[in-house]
């Protein structure tokens, strides 16, 4: 072990009922096994010492208190779809769950914001938004995630291309501490120069420097139109080579995403999802949002004439919502379906430069098939975050998926930095990237990281071992 924690013992325990309740209160096997991991089990998995539901910011603040005391280490966890290993428990301690504290407030009109408890669920926080006649834009592909999860991980989606990730939407957090103090970050105002901005420092932080208990999100007037376009290519470099052409025209879209025929087939076979656009080897989608039917219909002429400009097969309108669902169920089925096709799967998430995102694909394809991997790019090419999926067929041995992963990922994390890209777009850092950052940023940024980690939490007992690894004890 990297850090000498103590072993819990049945007086933490029984602390721990003290401040929740008995029946809130997991320890040793009675723990379900499912705590023990996120979606990528391949990241690591690991038991909790003890499982613990809370209610309120007054129990995290608690618990907090006496993890720190008696040096226990402690992760939050929200819905647990992560895809990074990140919400584990990788030095035993306890796993703190905050998905019953889900309360959603009443939206505040006047400053068209939304206060919601970590727990929340992205899908119920967007109805509520929605309701109200307004709209909360991040839209990551799992819909069932925590809000919570949502901004400590800066959770990106289809529709950051238009509208920006998790960050550009949080105006405020209350957060426990390590010590178990309770703080609050920024305040519900648009703009603010207060000192230094802690609260963007807090957003993707993976739950490494505090636990978020409240959260205040910015909302937009909801769009009155919006319409979804399929252009079908021959290739996927030809389609890859389109979204530039889409990112010059004078209409912003709200998404763009690139799909392969063969993942298409991968949905509708696992799946029973069924695409409506049959033609073309890889297809382009693109959504745009609009204030009027007028400034909708000139979007969309627009890109459908740049389409067939340069190579489309035919450029398809889901002209009801009915059909843009079917679009938009196949591209959110991708991570299902793989997993029902496969026996492994493995992803490097990376984001490069929209200009750059042909060049990777290309390359990408090339570095994988030489390592003998099945592999599917995807991705939301309107922000350039590129998905690279990898798949593992029967045939291939433990050993040499192992292996030929490792080495696809290196030679891949290595493009990204040649082509100006970062080592992960939206799914973060957690468990499963932790040995390839210090080589892509460099020992001073790790430096950095290092020094931010021990001025929110110097005894290392908030999620330890994820984002940034100490090797020793501090105290050495």
């Amino acid at each position: 072990m990297a850090y000498p924690y103590k072993k819990m013992t049945e007086s933490d325990f029984d602390f721990i009922r003290s401040v929740t309740a008995n029946d809130r209160v997991w320890v040793g096997e009675d723990i379900d096994h499912e705590f023990y991991k996120d979606e990528m089990p391949e990241y690591g998995v690991y038991p909790p010492e003890l499982y613990v539901e809370v209610l309120n910011k007054e129990e995290v603040s608690a618990i907090m208190a006496y993890a720190y005391k008696e040096n226990i280490p402690v992760v939050c966890r929200g819905a647990g779809t992560g895809l990074a290993g990140g919400a584990t428990c990788k030095y035993g301690g306890i796993m703190l769950s905050v998905m019953r504290m889900n309360k959603i407030f009443p939206v505040d009109h006047k400053n068209q914001t939304i206060t919601v408890e970590p727990g929340a669920l992205l899908i119920d926080v967007q109805a509520a938004a929605a309701a109200e006649g307004l709209f909360y834009p991040p839209d990551p592909g799992e819909k069932t995630a925590s809000i919570g999860g949502n901004v400590i991980t800066n959770a990106g989606g289809m529709k950051a291309v238009r509208y920006g990730l998790t960050r550009d939407f949080v105006r405020c957090i209350e957060a426990v501490m390590p010590d178990g103090s309770i703080m609050n970050f920024s305040s519900n105002v648009v703009k603010n120069t207060t000192g230094y901005d802690v609260k963007d420092l807090i957003i993707g932080s993976e739950g490494t420097l505090c636990i978020l208990t409240q959260v205040t999100l910015k909302l937009l007037p909801a769009p009155t139109c919006t319409c979804t376009l399929v252009m079908p290519f021959r290739s996927l470099e030809e389609c890859a080579d389109m979204v530039p052409k889409v990112l010059e025209l004078p209409f912003v879209p709200t998404a763009i995403e690139f799909l392969e025929r063969e993942l298409i087939d991968i949905v509708e076979r696992t799946l029973h999802k069924y695409f409506p656009v049959k033609q073309g080897e890889a297809v382009l989608i693109v959504m745009y949002d609009a204030s009027s039917r007028q400034e909708l219909d000139s979007a969309v002429t627009a890109a459908a004439e740049a389409a067939l400009a340069n190579g489309a097969l035919d450029c398809c309108i889901a002209g009801t919502p009915e059909r843009a669902a079917s679009v938009w169920e196949v591209r959110g089925g991708i991570l299902e379906g793989m997993k029902a096709d496969s026996v492994a799967q493995e992803e490097c998430d990376v984001v490069v430069p929209r200009a750059r995102i042909a060049e990777y694909v290309k390359a990408a394809k090339k570095i994988a098939l030489a390592h003998g991997i099945r592999v599917e790019p995807c991705g939301h090419c309107g922000d350039g975050n590129i998905h690279t999926e990898m798949l593992r067929g029967p045939e291939m041995s433990d050993e040499a998926w192992k292996a030929a992963t490792h080495a696809s990922l290196t030679e891949l994390y290595a493009l990204s930095k040649e082509l100006g890209g970062q080592l992960s777009g939206e799914h973060g850092i957690g468990n499963g990237r932790l040995e390839f950052l210090k080589e892509f940023v460099g020992p001073r940024m790790i430096a950095l990281y290092k020094a931010i980690k021990l001025a929110f939490d110097d005894k290392l007992i908030l999620n330890p071992g994820k984002v940034i690894e100490f090797n020793e004890s501090i105290s050495e």
